[in-house]
């Protein structure tokens, strides 16, 4: 029997062969090769044994030609008849071939892999894949691999199959930051639990070992109050409130751990910029409380010092005084100010100064702050005593008592406490002789005058002296006033008779002329400022007479002379404007027609009044007297006078 499936035979099965061959030796010599396909029928046609071998029927019949097979199962049998080679079995390639290796293997696809073929314990050989190349799951997750199988025979048959190998992870990759070094540029008037930033770190690997927490490895205590990392996204987010002035920046390790135990670290460095939050402060070093009023222009008030925590612009301070007051702001050195008096103070106008001291920084908005500095001007005295008029005057009746108030002077100092405070005295003087200081007196704190005796009019008609009012300062300051009091005269005095003289002193020293005077019976009376005995005269009435009345005429004649001149000259302007229009826009004042006379006329009225009997008169002109006159010349908006008339024309 043979194997006609392609596949070689075994060693047994060789053996079986030739002991046939040679027990047939004799009757014929050759070989024979059949192929046959697996699975055929019994009794299927294999080939012609008798006409292959060039037997003959009968001799393959005579000479006992017969198939042997060493395994159990008889495949083949021959035809005595024929000399056919028949089926006996249904053959299966695999089954019967199984022992044989006639296959070959090839791998295609992927240079990490290669085929080694082993021999196996019964002698087979058996292909096995083998890793050629290191594998990296993170380049290449899967490799597709083709193994193909070829056998020996003629053609050659091939099978093939497709191998997928899958590559595992190992935890061989570290976590990457993405940058390295992370730089952040913070506001430090940020909203907290604002985001600041988020680091972010990658593992290639898988799983597990590609899953990345986040933790901080190194950091301050500060920091660590300051901010907070998320593990799971890397986000690091604000605690509290950040300040520039206590520190402007930060620096912070960001650890990335792998769930394999692997880790890499990340620098994160915070920039805090500086935002205007801060007012500038001012601090009063040294300040006066009270300044003298004559203190020189730059005398040194205050020492200040102006502070901003900000930085750059925002932290660059001006200061200034809001007000117009006389102090100014004077810079020593870097942020101290002095502030200095610009001119004499004056405590009457201002006996006190609140000074608001202004420092704004150039920030945007600008923020700014105030002091005020409260200052009391202490007062000198420069200011001597006003006497609320300019001079007194009082009426006393004659026979007053003594002692009595005349009238109360009044003075005010401008200036404070002891040197405002005001006393009266009178200025030594004599009356007739008598000193002053006899006849009134001053209340010292008051300014009352008060007469010391009585006075009589027919002595003193009137007192002139004077009041000093002086202050409390040092050197004092002091100034003084006028006083009149006039004596009013009372009917105190009886008349007395003048003449005639008593009859006895009448006869005796007129003799024979006493008839004749004997015949007036009349009272004379005289003046009280007249001698006793002396008569009254009438030569000053006659004079009041004779001027009074020479007054008068030549008040006629000025009027009489006034109004030829107005008459002249109306006929004139009449002449003119008849022949010429030269008048046109002459004003009428300077016209006076009738009318205007009898009114001039009658503001010249006055009335003289005469006594008889006393040397005093008295001529009244009423007020109209002073009423308006012709001018001397036009005034300055009226029109020029016309051209005077030629004499001549």
């Amino acid at each position: 029997a043979m194997c006609a499936a392609g596949g070689r035979w075994g060693r047994r099965e060789r053996a079986l062969l030739w002991c046939v061959l040679v027990s047939a030796w004799e009757a014929a010599w050759g070989q024979l090769r059949y192929s046959v396909p697996e699975e055929l029928p019994k009794g299927s046609f294999v080939g012609d044994v008798a006409k292959d071998l060039g037997l003959q029927l009968p001799a393959l019949r005579d000479g006992g030609v017969r198939i042997l097979d060493k395994g159990r199962t008889q495949y083949f049998s021959l035809h005595g008849k024929t000399g056919h080679l028949l089926t006996a079995e249904r053959i299966d390639r695999e089954q019967l071939c199984r022992q044989l290796e006639k296959c070959s293997y090839e791998l295609s696809g992927d240079e990490h892999f290669s085929l080694a073929v082993q021999a196996g314990p019964g002698g087979d050989r058996r292909p096995e894949l083998v890793l050629a190349k290191a594998l990296d799951r993170e380049v290449t997750a899967f490799h597709e691999l083709v193994l193909k199988a070829s056998d020996g025979g003629e053609p050659s048959c091939t099978g093939t199959v497709r191998i997928r190998v899958s590559v595992l992870d190992a935890n061989d990759n570290v976590p990457v930051f993405s940058p390295a070094e992370y730089s952040v540029r913070v506001p430090e008037d940020v909203p907290v639990g604002s985001t600041l930033v988020t680091v972010t770190a990658t593992d290639a690997d898988e799983g597990m070992n590609g899953h990345v927490n986040y933790s901080f490895k190194k950091s301050n205590d500060l920091a660590a109050e300051i901010f907070q990392l998320d593990s799971e996204t890397g986000a690091i987010t604000l605690m509290r409130s950040l300040d520039f002035e206590e520190s402007d920046s930060y620096e912070l390790e960001v650890q990335a751990r792998d769930g394999g135990g692997l880790s890499e670290t990340a620098k994160v460095a915070f920039k805090v910029t500086d935002v205007n939050d801060n007012t500038p402060k001012i601090t009063i070093s040294s300040a006066l409380s009270v300044i003298s009023e004559d203190a020189l222009p730059g005398t040194v008030v205050a020492l200040l010092h102006v502070q901003d925590q900000d930085s750059g612009a925002n932290g660059e301070v001006r200061c200034s005084i809001a007000e117009r007051l006389p102090f100014y702001l004077e810079k020593s050195f870097e942020d101290y100010y002095r502030m200095v008096t610009s001119r004499e103070l004056d405590r009457e106008a201002v006996s006190e100064y609140n000074v608001t001291v202004r420092a704004v920084d150039s920030g945007s908005p600008a923020l700014w702050s105030n002091a005020v500095l409260s200052l009391r001007v202490l007062d000198v005295n420069d200011n001597a005593p006003v006497f609320s008029e300019e001079r007194y005057s009082a009426r006393l009746a004659e026979n007053n008592v003594a002692g009595a108030l005349v009238l109360t002077v009044r003075a005010t100092d401008a200036d404070w406490g002891q040197n405002a405070r005001v006393r009266y005295r009178v200025l030594e003087g004599q009356v007739r002789g008598t000193p002053l200081s006899s006849c009134v007196s001053v209340q010292a704190e008051t300014g009352a005058l008060y007469a010391l005796r009585s006075f009589d009019y027919e002595e003193v008609r009137e007192l002139a002296l004077w009041v000093r009012a002086e202050d409390g300062g040092v050197p004092a300051l002091s100034s003084n006033v006028s006083v009149r009091l006039v004596i009013v005269d009372e009917n105190d005095n009886a008349p007395q008779v003048l003449y005639p003289p008593p009859a006895a002193q009448l006869a005796k020293g007129l003799g024979a002329g006493a008839g004749a005077l004997a015949v007036w019976s009349g009272v004379e009376l005289s003046p009280r400022w007249a001698a006793p005995g002396s008569l009254a005269s009438v030569s000053l009435t006659r004079w009041l007479v004779v001027a009074v009345a020479a007054v008068s005429c030549l008040f006629v004649a000025f009027l009489l002379l006034l109004l030829a001149l107005r008459v002249r000259r109306w006929r004139r302007s009449q002449l003119l404007a008849a022949s010429s229009g030269a008048l046109r826009g002459v004003p009428a004042t300077h016209f006076v027609g009738i009318d205007g006379v009898r009114a001039f006329l009658h503001s010249y009225s006055h009335e003289v009044s005469l006594t008889a009997d006393s040397r005093k008169g008295q001529l009244r002109l009423s007020g109209g007297s002073c009423s308006d006159t012709l001018p001397a010349r036009p005034l300055p908006d009226e029109p020029a006078p016309l051209p005077r008339e030629d004499p001549d024309a």
